[in-house]
C-alpha cells in the first residue's frame, strides 16, 4: 500500500497528465514528419524512442519544479492541496533536484536527435518553469498565454527530431495547441475562480469577470477555423472532421451568451476541449496511417 502511495505521489510531482497529452501530441509530430519526408517508423525506432523519452523527461522535470515554486500557494487552491509538496510527504528540496536532473537527462536525450529539437525542448522548459510559473502566473492575466507556448512545443520536437528544417506543417501543429490551450484553460480558471482569487492568482475570470472571459474564450475557439485548411495534405476526411470539431466548438462557446450557469458551460467547454483535441491528433495518425 505504502509503495502505491509513494508511486501515486511521484505522478502528481510530475504532473502525468500533462506529460501524457503531450506524449500523444510529440507522437503526432514525429509521425507526421516521418509521413511528409518519407521515413518509415521501424527504420527510426531509436530516434523515436530518445524523442519520447527527452521531452516526456523535460516536462516531467519542468512539472515538478512548478510543483516545488507553487507549494506556497497550492494549500489554498481545492485542486491543488493535496500535492506531496504541500502535505509535507516529500522534502521540498528533493522536488527541486529531481526537476532539475528529470530536466537534464531528458536534455541529453534529445540531444541524440537533432539540435533543433533539443534548443526546442530548452525553450518550452524555460518558458513554462521563467516566463510563466515564476514570472507572469501571479502578476498577469496574460498568463494563461505565455504558458501556452511551453503547452504547444511537443508536435515541434518530435517533428524536429525526425526533421530538421520544420515543414510548414509543424507549424500549424504548433498553432493548434497554441490556440487550444487560452479557452481550455481559462474554462478550468472559471471553475475554479474563487480558489484562484484566494490563492492571489490573476487569472482572467478573477480580475476581468466571467462575461470578458467568454467572449475571449470564443474568439480563441473561432482562430482555430482556418487552420485546417492548412492541411489539406492530410485529406478530404480529416479536413471536414476537423472543420466540424471546430465548429462543434463554436457552437458550444456560443451557447455561452445564453446560457444562465457560467460554471456548468465552463464544464462543458473543458470537457469538449479534451476530446477535441485526442480526436484531432489521434485522427492525424491515422489518415496517414492508412
Amino acid at each position: 500500500m505504502e509503495e502505491k502511495t509513494v508511486f501515486k505521489d511521484f505522478l502528481a510531482l510530475i504532473k502525468i497528465g500533462i506529460v501524457n497529452s503531450n506524449f500523444i501530441t510529440t507522437f503526432t509530430g514525429i509521425w507526421l514528419a516521418l509521413y511528409f519526408t518519407g521515413g518509415g517508423l521501424l527504420e527510426n525506432l531509436s530516434t523515436v524512442i530518445f524523442t519520447l523519452i527527452g521531452s516526456s523527461l523535460v516536462i516531467a522535470g519542468s512539472c515538478a519544479i512548478n510543483n516545488y515554486y507553487d507549494r506556497d500557494i497550492d494549500h489554498l487552491m481545492e485542486r491543488t492541496k493535496d500535492r506531496p509538496t504541500v502535505t509535507g510527504k516529500v522534502t521540498p528540496i528533493h522536488v527541486l533536484y529531481m526537476g532539475i536532473i528529470f530536466t537534464f537527462i531528458g536534455t541529453v536525450f534529445l540531444l541524440f536527435t537533432t539540435i533543433t529539437a533539443t534548443i526546442i525542448g530548452l525553450v518550452g522548459f524555460v518558458t513554462y518553469v521563467f516566463l510563466y510559473t515564476m514570472w507572469s502566473k501571479r502578476r498577469y492575466t496574460i498568463n494563461t498565454v505565455i504558458g501556452s507556448i511551453s503547452g504547444a512545443v511537443p508536435p515541434l520536437i518530435g517533428w524536429a527530431a525526425i526533421d530538421s528544417s520544420l515543414h510548414a506543417v509543424a507549424w500549424v501543429l504548433f498553432l493548434i495547441m497554441f490556440i487550444w490551450q487560452p479557452p481550455h484553460f481559462l474554462a478550468i480558471a472559471m471553475k475554479r475562480s474563487e480558489e484562484y482569487r484566494r490563492a492571489g492568482i490573476p487569472m482572467l475570470p478573477v480580475v476581468h469577470g466571467f462575461a470578458v472571459t467568454k467572449r475571449q474564450m470564443v474568439v480563441w475557439v473561432a482562430c482555430l477555423l482556418p487552420l485546417p485548411f492548412y492541411l489539406f495534405s492530410l485529406g478530404i476526411p480529416f479536413l471536414i472532421l476537423a472543420t466540424l470539431l471546430n465548429i462543434g466548438w463554436l457552437v458550444i462557446g456560443m451557447m455561452g451568451f445564453k446560457m444562465q450557469d457560467d460554471i456548468k458551460w465552463a464544464k462543458y467547454m473543458f470537457v469538449y476541449s479534451l476530446n477535441y483535441l485526442t480526436i484531432l491528433f489521434v485522427a492525424m495518425v491515422i489518415v496517414t496511417a492508412i
